[in-house]
């Protein structure tokens, strides 16, 4: 059986396919690009500061609320910047739609 750090590092790999056709597409609007890459900073501060959570307090990242709160303020963002850039991209086809056409 898969324990979850092993799955996590699985999961990496789908991801980077994900990014890799969004990217190429070119049909994604750039800030929820954006949001998605800085998706992979979130992965990339929560891997050692659950290894300083081990080390350092003996406990698992999620029972360590500072840097817990820490690592998942770049999810956060993340989440933020993905909903602004289709939010921006709705409100700019909306516009587009409502314009006649000359």
């Amino acid at each position: 059986m898969l324990d979850k750090q092993t799955l996590f590092a699985i999961s990496l790999f789908p991801y980077l396919g994900f990014l890799y056709f969004l990217t190429r597409s070119r049909q994604t609007p750039r800030l929820a690009l954006i949001g998605f890459y800085v998706l992979l900073i979130f992965v990339a501060v929560t891997i050692p500061a659950g290894i300083y959570a081990q080390r350092v307090y003996g406990a698992e990242l999620a029972n360590v609320d500072w840097l817990h709160g820490s690592a998942e303020s770049f999810l956060s963002l993340s989440n933020i910047l993905v909903v602004l850039g289709f939010r921006q991209a709705v409100l700019t086809w909306r516009k587009r739609s409502q314009t006649p056409s000359s």
